[in-house]
């Protein structure tokens, strides 16, 4: 007997969660029911969807393999419903955007508060993560990056540049020696990146600089920029992420400037799907309009 849509939903929800009480939640139903679905699925395809490790329930090859097709069935389904709804609806299911951290923190919280205001049926997850997301292996439906990338069925959209510059909190420039010239960063503590763990070359904003050398350091941006702000050092920051934080000045705005740019990547298989393009439509113009107004207030 084929799998229906309420196992594959299951195999869905616990895929996403890692644990029967985290999928049952989702599901709004009880552990047991839960597992009883997966073991109904198990059954009916003859293959072991899960493993359960310390981590929780983790996909086997198989569980790998089923992902993408329960991916496109949800889609489908949501699709269907949106169509039966009618057109010009709102947005509605669950959306999950992959993001580095500091767009993560400073900028993508207003826009997606504003598309789900407008969309009281839409879930959005931001998934925060200092790496570059698989969405062949649908980690996420979508993802905001800083780089284009050379491999994979992807779908790739530029939304917009943006600007950063060297910081420090107003605290730690009373404290130090002014800074007038680059050469002056050579008797400042320095605030960057964990060399080793830059996973992507567009971050690697010190890399040849007299003052390289680093003397705080995080693979997270959100994390250095408070280490500015705590008076610190001496960092590149994020444009838009200064209107976030108080006391934080730029230092040699006219010495060092840095122009990187956010690309929107997507499974070319989603495409098809009018509700996470018309999401891919509204976030990328979210996100436009927000880098402009706040880098004008940095």
């Amino acid at each position: 007997m084929p799998p229906n849509w309420d196992d594959m939903k299951t195999f869905l929800a616990v895929a996403r969660a890692e644990t029967l009480s985290g999928a049952g939640s989702l599901l709004k139903a009880d552990p047991a029911t839960v597992g009883r679905r997966i073991a109904r699925l198990e059954s009916a395809l003859g293959y072991v969807l899960f493993s359960k490790s310390q981590q929780g329930y983790v996909l086997t090859a198989q569980g790998q393999q089923l992902l993408p097709h329960a991916v496109r069935l949800e889609q489908t389904m949501l699709e269907a419903n949106d169509d039966m709804r009618g057109k010009g609806r709102e947005l509605s299911g669950q959306i999950r955007l992959g993001a580095p951290d500091g767009s993560a923190n400073y900028l993508l919280p207003q826009v997606c508060a504003a598309i789900a205001a407008q969309n009281p049926e839409l879930e959005i997850q931001i998934v925060a993560l200092p790496r570059i997301f698989n969405l062949s292996k649908r980690e996420a439906d979508m993802a905001l990056t800083v780089s284009q990338p050379t491999a994979g069925r992807l779908v790739v959209q530029k939304v917009t540049d943006y600007k950063l510059h060297l910081a420090a909190s107003d605290s730690y420039l009373a404290q130090h020696p002014p800074i007038t010239a680059l050469d002056d960063l050579r008797n400042h503590a320095i605030v960057g990146y964990i060399p080793e763990m830059i996973y992507d070359r567009e971050l690697d904003y010190l890399s040849g600089a007299a003052f390289e050398r680093v003397a705080l350091a995080s693979n997270s941006a959100s994390v250095q920029l408070n280490f500015i702000r705590q008076g610190g050092g001496v960092g590149v920051v994020h444009d838009f992420a200064l209107p976030a934080v108080q006391g934080v000045s730029k230092v040699l705005e006219s010495h060092f400037s840095l122009t990187r740019s956010f690309y929107l990547i997507r499974h070319e298989d989603d495409q098809r799907v009018a509700r996470l393009t018309r999401f891919a439509q509204l976030l990328a113009e979210g996100v436009r309009q927000e880098v402009a107004r706040l880098e004008s207030r940095a």
